[in-house]
């Protein structure tokens, strides 16, 4: 007996060590579509025996390590056809997959049935997915398809109104979102001052949007990241799509280098209502355009190399005696390279600009300013199991600042050529982030980021006494501007300041089934550029500055723990979050601030605080004739500046106000509804709670002129709410197959019940009736439009 017992417990004991010294072997490779070689992101490959499986990477790319034996191999991707096989896994492969379309309907519809769905088990959270086809599908203003527009209508984000720049997250400020077009940062994501974006949707492959829980590869603003991936280009076929619509209109080609092996893609837009002002008896103008480029050559299969692009410009103008041109201008070389069946890297050299210029003829004068950044950085994914894969890099951003520059436009001007001091700085970042799934309920993502940013020296740097460029006068109860005692020039190789952060991050995902799951996070950021602006929405104008003597970085905390469920087999899902952040450093400006050419701006702000919390509810129909989503978002964001000391007043007497960007009630809603092959009707709903302002509390006369009075706290009244249905319809005439032109006609009505709503409210004198009274402005009533899209 006690033999058996013994034999018992040795097997007992060997089992366990003879199953973890089981050899196993790497199966990876490249999943991409059949008909053109682009590679697809977040393709499963499961292993639906054994419970494991894994997502390609924004590269296509996928790496998974089983023990050795054989199995039953599922890649599927919604819209395309599965591909199930047996793999024996007796040493390390690579397989290579190529999906085909599951039906012979319009790219369109095809990848619209790619649901942004959850996943319920990754640990990721406060995370929006959009596919471009679904952001085509979605009505807005004058027919043009467009990213911003379209991720307003999900939970946590908003904008500042019709014909703002931007967009808010979770009650952030625009300056405080990170914008990224194939890694490289778009400074300003408008056209036209905010009717459009500068992302072409026919250019777009993928879209994510995250809120909080952001992963440790991300740094440099601490609201939100909005990661946006270009098209790759077809590398089998030449294509020819693009649209036609009211106002503007956009042409994109791709087609092979090298057949399988290179592809290019360029892509243009253009709007040309100014075309038809002079029919009108108007010299005015106001235009943009733009035009974004890829290449990519694979040299083998592990090295690959892409060059993207992206170059766009405004021109508004108006007669002879103003112009005003801006965009945006970005670069990126990359390389992607495989060390092995479980290394990935990533390696970026990345040129970003951003260009304003200003010419007032009238005045004799012109101005630009801008910014210009180059980033060398280098991402690694490391597959070390089926259960944990790290992800490393670096990345070092340096910074050239032009707060402004005027000079005559002409021999016969009397103005000046004034330079406005260049600031320079440096921005070095190291992560490190590891997806650890625990068992099969639990999984874990965490990491930390170093970041550190050098202010470098630069031609005149003003000196104060007791180091205070703001004084406050006791008296007055007033702040005023503090004269220089001097200035000091300081070598660019030397540093004004320098600081260093640790941004800890951290998310878990607890699974109660393969349906439900509640997730957590937290995530520690810093922000050490600025955006100097005291208008409630970004304006071109506005200038960006780096953190240094006198200007803080920006440091957030923020929280989240939410509920995730999917229902009938993934036909519908729930997401609900609850979040809470805070902000320090967040630069506050005084009363009667001059932030236009200022040479010395720390002498008009102070470092304050931010908060910001809420609840947001997102219902998704994911599948079937009718799809769509519910959004609702119940928030707060106020701002606080103290005094520095007991006998300052602060900011709004030391007292919370709310931002600009505070709005109580978001609610909105999408939906399309397939009626058959040939039509698709969609929808859009939205109601935001009226934006802070501030209205006079009284008036006094001066030279005939009647002066409204502010005196009460800041922000403390309110535009009325906001809101608007929009409609749209596609008709696709039905498809000859003989023929390679594919077309479709987009019919829409934005705002269908013609509200006026408010862009601000204005308050003066009536010049007819001498009654003081208040004049809403608003940007658009109702807005029909139609748009012609076709692909060859």
């Amino acid at each position: 007996m006690k033999k058996h017992i013994v034999s018992s417990l040795v097997l007992a004991f060997l089992l366990p060590l003879s199953l973890i010294s089981q050899e196993k072997f790497t199966l990876s490779g490249t999943i991409s579509e059949s008909s053109s070689n682009e590679t697809l992101i977040g393709v499963n490959v499961i292993f639906p025996e054994v419970g494991k499986g894994v997502v390609t990477n924004e590269y296509g790319f996928y790496s998974i390590t089983l023990p050795q034996g054989n199995y039953k191999l599922q890649v599927s991707y919604l819209g395309f056809k599965d591909i199930v096989q047996q793999i024996n896994l007796n040493e390390d492969k690579k397989i290579n997959f190529q999906l085909n379309e599951s039906s012979e309907m319009l790219d369109e519809v095809i990848i619209t049935e790619k649901a942004e769905k959850i996943n319920i088990k990754k640990p990721q959270m406060s995370l929006n997915k959009l596919s471009a086809s679904t952001i085509k599908q979605i009505p807005v203003v004058l027919g043009e398809a467009d990213v911003i527009k379209s991720i307003i209508l999900l939970p946590g984000v908003t904008s500042g109104g019709e014909g703002a720049s931007g967009f808010n997250v979770r009650g952030g400020a625009a300056d405080q979102n990170l914008i990224l077009l194939d890694e490289a940062t778009i400074f300003n994501s408008s056209h036209l001052f905010g009717f459009f974006s500068v992302f072409n949707p026919d250019a777009i492959k993928d879209i994510k949007l995250y809120k909080g829980g952001i992963p440790a590869k991300y740094g440099g603003r601490v609201s939100s990241v909005l990661d946006i991936y270009q098209k790759e280009g077809n590398s089998k076929n030449y294509k020819l799509s693009g649209g036609l619509g009211a106002v503007s209109s956009r042409l994109l080609a791709e087609g092979p280098i090298v057949k399988d092996k290179g592809a290019f893609l360029i892509g243009g837009r253009a709007s040309y209502a100014h075309l038809f002002l002079p029919l009108f008896d108007n010299d005015n103008i106001a235009y943009f355009y733009d035009l974004n480029t890829k290449l990519n050559y694979k040299l083998n299969d592990n090295n690959n190399i892409y060059l993207s692009g992206y170059f766009g410009r405004d021109v508004f103008r108006i007669d002879e005696s103003f112009e005003n041109i801006y965009g945006n201008t970005v670069l990126n070389l990359r390389w992607n390279h495989l060390f092995s069946d479980k290394l990935f890297s990533n390696l970026s050299l990345i040129y970003s600009d951003y260009f304003y210029g200003l010419e007032l003829d009238f005045v004799g004068f012109k101005w630009n300013s801008g910014i210009r950044n180059f980033n060398l950085k280098y991402d690694l994914k490391h597959y070390l199991s089926d259960n944990f894969q790290l992800n490393y890099g670096i990345n070092n951003i340096y910074f050239r600042f032009n707060p402004g520059e005027i000079k005559p436009n002409s021999p016969e001007s009397g103005i000046l050529r004034e330079k406005l001091i260049d600031k320079y700085a440096n921005e070095f970042g190291a992560y490190i982030d590891a997806e650890h799934k625990v068992s099969n309920n639990l999984t874990l993502q965490y990491g930390v980021r170093l970041s550190n940013f050098i202010r470098l020296g630069q031609d005149e740097l003003n000196i104060y006494q007791n180091d205070n460029p703001l004084l406050f006068n006791s008296e007055l109860q007033i702040y005023e501007s503090a004269e220089p005692v001097g200035t000091e020039s300081i070598s660019r190789s030397k540093q004004i300041e320098t600081f260093t952060n640790f941004e800890p991050r951290v998310s878990l995902a607890y699974a109660f089934n393969d349906n439900t799951s509640i997730k957590a996070s937290y995530n520690r950021m810093a922000q050490y550029l600025h955006l100097l602006s005291n208008t409630s929405s970004p304006t071109p104008l506005d200038v960006w500055t780096p953190s240094g003597r006198y200007i803080k970085p920006q440091l957030l905390n923020q929280y989240a723990i939410g509920y995730f469920k999917n229902i009938k087999d993934n036909e519908y899902s729930i997401e609900t979050e609850i979040f809470y952040k805070d902000i320090k450093n967040r630069i506050d400006y005084i009363d009667g601030a001059d932030l236009i050419a200022n040479n010395a701006i720390e002498q008009d702000i102070l470092n304050g605080e931010a908060r910001a919390y809420g609840l947001e509810l997102l219902l998704r129909k994911n599948e079937g004739k009718f799809k769509g989503w519910f959004a609702y978002t119940l928030s707060k964001s106020e701002q606080r500046t103290p005094g520095r000391t007991p006998i300052e007043t602060g900011i709004n007497n030391g007292e919370w106000y709310n931002t600009p960007y505070d709005k109580t009630h978001d609610i909105s809603f999408n939906g399309s509804y397939e009626l058959n092959k040939k039509w698709k009707f969609g929808t859009n709903f939205v109601f935001q709670t009226g934006q802070p302002t501030n209205y006079p509390s009284g008036q006094f006369e001066f030279q005939g002129l009647v002066i409204p009075i502010y005196d009460g706290p800041r922000n403390d009244q309110r535009l009325p709410s906001y809101h608007r249905i929009d409609i749209s319809a596609t008709l696709t005439p039905r498809k000859n197959k003989s023929r390679k032109w594919q077309g479709e006609w987009v019919f829409s009505v934005y705002n269908l019940y013609n509200r006026k709503n408010a862009a601000s409210i204005t308050f003066g004198r009536n010049t007819d009736t001498g009654v003081n009274e208040a004049t809403r402005t608003a940007i658009f009533g109702i807005v029909p439009a139609v748009t012609y899209n076709f692909k060859f």
